[in-house]
């Protein structure tokens, strides 16, 4: 009775397909303008042991700006040595809802000929945002991963890279970027890949929980209405980012790494009727050059006479036949079996692809 049992589950997990998982919304996009923003700076770095700009015109002009603002006037005409500083570009990235007073990470690096910035600290500098206006101040000590030792005969040793560094909490935020969230009538949620089926999938799932919310704005974009008031908003935006929907399976693509012969091919990729036909011809060349003595007693010169051998040879001659409809598994095995390389594995995708039997886009990256 149990192997009965048994038996008669296994034949209803064979009717019925297995769906594929569900992902969550907050997985597929995001919501429009709920987003972190860039923030750029330029800067100086002191405190370094030698390994600075020295005497660049550019870092020049910033340390007299900087003395300027500590009251210290620097003599015109005169170029500081430079030695221990050096001009650096502050990168940051300022998330959403990001209030003043709270701190973000901050990534400096060299943009002159400054060899090292281990044991450098960075001045007060103001990051900018693209509109121009600063959003955060940035000011600490720089912790390098990298190492760059040099020696008076002009050997050196690099190890990572030394001319850039982080802060970890470096930069204090001193404005708000508006997102308008809490305002607006519509509220757009982008997918992070267009496609139809997903953006009706995900309008469906969303109207299901919530009924009249989501209409499509197109393959990407999904426009909510969302009730006012930043509380019940947030509340909402919160219940539809866990909502969980199946995607559309992927269109068919191959992706072709052109600088490291990395081949990918994802499972919705299918080959019509089609024979494949591989085979390496590999030519030797020998060469066994003689030395000739000449006879005793004669007036002939010794000589280098040539021996050449040229053979050739042809392997993996095999033919691979695939039907219609045939998956990602038989195209990898069947390949396996020819024994093909990357760079002939593309050339018979592209022969494929020529030949009609192969219905996928190949992305050459």
């Amino acid at each position: 009775m149990r192997r009965l049992l048994i038996f008669l589950l296994a034949a209803l997990a064979a009717l019925f397909p297995v769906t594929a998982q569900a992902e969550r919304v907050r997985d597929l996009g995001a919501f429009q303008g709920v987003r972190t923003n860039q923030l750029t700076g330029y800067g100086v770095v002191v405190g370094l042991a030698g390994t600075g700009d020295d005497n660049l015109e550019y870092l020049t002009q910033a340390m007299r700006g900087v003395s300027g603002r500590m009251g210290v006037q620097l003599p015109p005409g005169v170029s500081p040595g430079l030695k221990n500083a050096a001009a650096v570009m502050i990168t940051a990235d300022l998330p959403a809802f990001a209030k003043p007073g709270q701190r973000i990470d901050i990534t400096v690096s060299t943009i002159g000929k400054a060899k090292s910035l281990r044991g450098g600290a960075l001045i007060l500098t103001p990051l900018y945002g693209a509109d121009g206006q600063i959003y955060a101040m940035a000011q600490g000590n720089l912790a390098v991963g990298g190492l760059g030792i040099s020696a008076r005969d002009g050997s050196q040793l690099t190890v990572n890279i030394p001319t850039v560094g982080r802060i970890a909490d470096g930069a204090s935020v001193e404005r708000t970027v508006a997102t308008g969230f809490e305002t607006g009538e519509v509220l757009l949620f982008n997918l992070f890949n267009a496609d139809f089926l997903t953006a009706q999938r995900v309008r469906d799932a969303i109207n299901l929980r919530f009924p009249g919310t989501a209409a499509l704005d197109d393959g990407v974009s999904i426009a909510l209405r969302l009730p006012s008031g930043a509380d019940a908003r947030s509340s909402m935006m919160a219940a539809i980012e866990m909502i969980g929907v199946t995607p559309a399976e992927t269109a068919a693509r191959i992706v072709v790494n052109s600088r490291t012969g990395t081949v990918v091919i994802n499972s919705a990729v299918r080959l019509s009727p089609a024979a494949i036909s591989h085979g390496k011809l590999t030519v030797r060349i020998e060469e066994n050059p003689a030395i000739i003595q000449p006879a005793p007693l004669s007036r002939g010169e010794t000589a280098t006479q040539q021996d050449s051998s040229i053979s050739t040879e042809e392997d993996g001659n095999h033919v691979a036949l695939f039907k219609g409809g045939a998956s990602l598994a038989k195209i990898v095995d069947a390949l396996n079996l020819l024994g093909v390389s990357p760079s002939d594995l593309v050339a018979i995708l592209e022969a494929l692809k020529q030949a009609g039997a192969l219905k996928a886009e190949m992305v050459v990256i």
